[in-house]
């Protein structure tokens, strides 16, 4: 007796903007067309219709996740509650160690692409902007003055985005050893050990602290 073959399962929408997310992050955006996706997954072009209209509607939902996963938590970890500065700042880096949290790989794609599409410059620059009024109230909310806290954001802005930029590639031991210190710089206190203590405490696979952080003087 013949046996008929199992149907194939259909990809999901999310399979797609997998291959999507993949093919972005590493050629750019020029790289992320219908037919390469369907080959990636081992499926036909028709069944990309299934689940997006066009190739544009596909690149609009890799946008909107951006938005929603970078930006949107960007936000809530300097909005999350702290008892002072150096807490704040250390919710904040959640986001530099925590890939479920911030994609780097696609906020750089996302930067690049943008060079060539003036609609999604003015969407980075509005995420942009709001990311930088997050961090500019975590500081006022610990009564840094105005000026001294723009300040402080842009240079933790631009501190980020040149780290990713450079694609930095470090042992995470001293990547997790310098977190104090950067802490340090960007807001002129020195973080408490119990300040440090939690923050890896969120991050399993960080090496745990041997003792209190030695801050080294500015």
């Amino acid at each position: 007796m013949e046996q008929t073959a199992a149907p194939r399962p259909r990809a999901t929408p999310e399979d797609w903007l997998g291959a999507a997310y993949d093919l972005l992050t590493e050629s750019g955006v020029d790289a992320v067309k219908i037919m390469p996706l369907a080959k990636v997954l081992g499926l036909t072009r028709p069944s990309f219709y299934w689940h997006f209209k066009d190739r544009d509607a596909l690149l609009e939902a890799m946008v909107v996740d951006w938005e929603e996963k970078n930006t949107g938590n960007l936000v809530a970890r300097c909005d999350a509650y702290a008892d002072t500065i150096c807490e704040a700042v250390y919710n904040l880096f959640d986001c530099w160690v925590d890939d479920t949290l911030f994609d780097s790989r696609l906020d750089l794609a996302i930067r690049n692409w943008a060079r060539n599409d003036s609609a999604l410059q003015t969407r980075l620059a509005r995420a942009d902007a709001s990311r930088k009024a997050a961090i500019q109230a975590m500081f006022l909310r610990f009564g840094f003055d105005q000026q001294d806290a723009e300040v402080r954001t842009l240079t933790m802005i631009y501190t980020q985005i040149g780290y990713f930029s450079m694609q930095v590639t470090e042992p995470e031991a001293e990547r997790f050893a310098r977190m104090p210190h950067y802490v340090e710089v960007f807001t002129g206190q020195k973080p408490s050990a119990d300040d440090h203590a939690r923050f890896l405490s969120r991050h399993p696979l960080a090496p745990p602290p041997a003792s209190q952080p030695r801050l080294r003087p500015i």
